[in-house]
């Protein structure tokens, strides 16, 4: 098994809402702001290649939109989907899964294109399987008043009229042995972490859960999530494990760090090394 890094490019968000109640004297010192309060962002993929598989988590913000839409959200980088795929050497048809952890825009927009001028949309991985789960879909198809400028109709309903859509679920044994699945339902309904044996290590593709290395410590929950007591819970939970266990914790948002590992402190689980994914 390889593991590639798949880099979609940088976006903006405000800074208040991704560290929800913690002052901004606080999250500034990872994540400085610009005048206008908005943090940096990364939307990094991954890439898992083992034998005929080629498995994509998650796809970023896409291009789709209209420009009043990313007008909120200044993309900026040199990095693409379709650049990153090329650079490991693939290309949008050799992907045989698209495994998304939730389906908020900035993670499953780039699965879905316009295919011509009169607004018809396509898959862009035509060759592959695209993975949610039942809770989620539901929770995303039927969206509550807070999520609904988050799920966007355009990147989801595509994967199922396509007859490329199918459900994980818990109950029943994986479709993937490449990796483990963490659900969490504080950020949204189901969310899911993979977990991947890789080179002796296990390497956990954060998402939501912990969008940065800024966000390590219990009160840092994003003002995004629906149920944050909840992600507390989960996010504790995890990490712990992830220190007695000294996983490698891929961040999805850092626009600095690819990967960390967490340790116990006196003041709780914190930071203990950044570094690159190559370096594993």
């Amino acid at each position: 098994m390889t593991l590639h890094v798949i880099d979609t490019g940088f976006f903006k968000l405000d800074g208040g809402a991704m560290f929800g109640v913690v002052p901004k004297s606080l999250w500034q010192r990872t994540n400085p702001a610009d005048e206008n309060n908005l943090c940096t962002w990364a939307m990094r993929c991954l890439l898992i290649e083992d034998g005929d598989r080629l498995i994509l988590i998650d796809n970023g913000i896409g291009d789709k939109q209209d420009a009043k839409f990313f007008s909120h959200y200044y993309l900026h980088g040199e990095a693409t989907l379709a650049k990153s795929l090329h650079a490991a050497g693939f290309s949008h048809q050799d992907v045989t899964d698209v495994f998304l952890s939730h389906l908020h825009f900035d993670h499953c927009g780039g699965g879905v294109r316009y295919k011509n001028s009169d607004g018809d949309l396509e898959l862009v991985f035509p060759n592959a399987t695209y993975w949610s789960n039942a809770d989620h879909w539901k929770w995303a198809t039927e969206p509550n008043a807070r999520e609904k400028a988050s799920f966007l109709k355009e990147n989801i309903l595509p994967m199922q009229e396509s007859g490329h859509l199918q459900f994980v679920d818990p109950s029943k044994p994986s479709p993937f042995s490449q990796f483990d699945i963490f659900y969490a339902d504080g950020h949204t309904d189901k969310m899911m972490v993979p977990i991947i044996p890789y080179k002796g290590r296990k390497v956990a593709f954060m998402a939501d859960l912990l969008p940065s290395t800024g966000h390590i410590p219990l009160p840092y929950v994003m003002g995004y999530d629906t149920r944050p007591l909840l992600t507390m819970d989960e996010k504790a939970r995890f990490l712990n494990m992830a220190a007695d266990e000294n996983l490698v914790l891929y961040l999805e948002h850092d626009a600095v760090n690819e990967c960390c590992t967490v340790q116990r402190t006196e003041k709780g689980i914190r930071l203990d090394a950044t570094f690159s994914l190559s370096e594993i």
